[in-house]
């Protein structure tokens, strides 16, 4: 069949080596996971978190140097906003209140009486508590979503869907390990805001596969193939210019927000990437794959 649409590249006819290289960074992601778990930050485990606004322009030296004043030390805090008068810091350890009390005082001697500083206590309780909401938030995310395209659509495109989005949100959380990158709340926001913008890219592609299914007829794998493939050249320059869209936000944050949304900026960035390849070279070639394993209709003859 000829659908009018110039092939540049058989993104079907490589699904081996799309499918080959995702698992390798499957298994090297969890091997990463087992070996050296997450590097979490204190929002999901024990500690404390202080931000101070000194109303002063503050260096990460003299930051240090207070903490080692109170007796802590291998800290590095964190300085940013605007002329550079917020310090951020965080401890491993619940602090006690007469110890958050002794820092306090200490920038309060360095920068002034105008120092305010609000912290937040993380319990171990409540760290786990967090962990396990998170799981949940993901998987009901991931649920809801598969339940919503087998309405729409079919299960085939349904389980392809949800296999692409895990292996997106997977990605990020792999990376993230490999490079021991910390994980804290902006990250989970990364994570889930990352399976709503890559369910988008295969809506629009399934709904062109759906179209040219309806419209066309296959007499076998190989036009059905063609078909795929003709359909996500179709939608490519929309799911380029969408992804694009976001994604030049997602870097200017990376490069010119704060510190302390850096890494949230990261795990989009990794996030995107993963959903725009994952909807062209995984998600719609698991399809066909599934298609292709559908059993034909029997024809009924009529009798005379």
């Amino acid at each position: 069949m000829n659908f009018k649409t110039k092939i540049r590249y058989d993104f079907i006819g490589n699904r081996n080596k799309f499918f080959l290289f995702s698992i390798v960074l499957t298994v090297v992601g969890i091997l990463s996971l087992l070996l050296f778990s997450l590097n979490f930050g204190v929002d999901f485990k024990a500690g404390t978190n202080m931000d101070l606004l000194v109303g002063k322009e503050a260096t990460q030296q003299d930051s240090k140097q207070i903490l080692v004043d109170s007796g802590i030390d291998g800290i590095t805090p964190t300085v940013g906003g605007t002329g550079n008068e917020r310090v951020s810091i965080r401890f491993d350890e619940v602090l006690t209140q007469a110890k958050i009390v002794e820092i306090q005082d200490g920038f309060k001697a360095k920068y002034g009486d105008q120092v305010s500083a609000e912290v937040n206590v993380v319990s171990p309780d409540m760290a786990q508590e967090l962990g396990i909401k998170t799981i949940w938030a993901i998987l009901i995310a991931s649920v809801a979503i598969m339940i919503y395209v087998m309405i729409r659509f079919e299960w085939r495109f349904a389980l392809a869907a949800n296999i692409a989005i895990l292996y997106d949100a997977f990605v990020v959380i792999a990376l993230f390990s490999i490079f021991r990158l910390e994980v804290d709340l902006p990250f989970i926001a990364a994570v889930l805001t990352t399976i709503g913008y890559s369910i988008n890219d295969k809506i629009v592609i399934f709904d062109r596969i759906r179209e040219n299914l309806r419209f066309g007829q296959f007499k076998n794998r190989d036009q059905l193939a063609e078909m795929v493939n003709a359909s996500i050249w179709q939608t490519m320059a929309r799911n380029i210019y969408t992804v694009l869209a976001v994604l030049v936000v997602a870097i200017c944050l990376f490069i010119f927000g704060s510190e302390s949304i850096k890494l949230f900026a990261l795990a989009k960035i990794i996030g995107l990437t993963s959903g725009a390849y994952s909807s062209i070279c995984i998600a719609s070639p698991l399809w066909l794959l599934l298609k292709g394993k559908q059993k034909p209709k029997a024809v009924v003859k009529s009798t005379a």
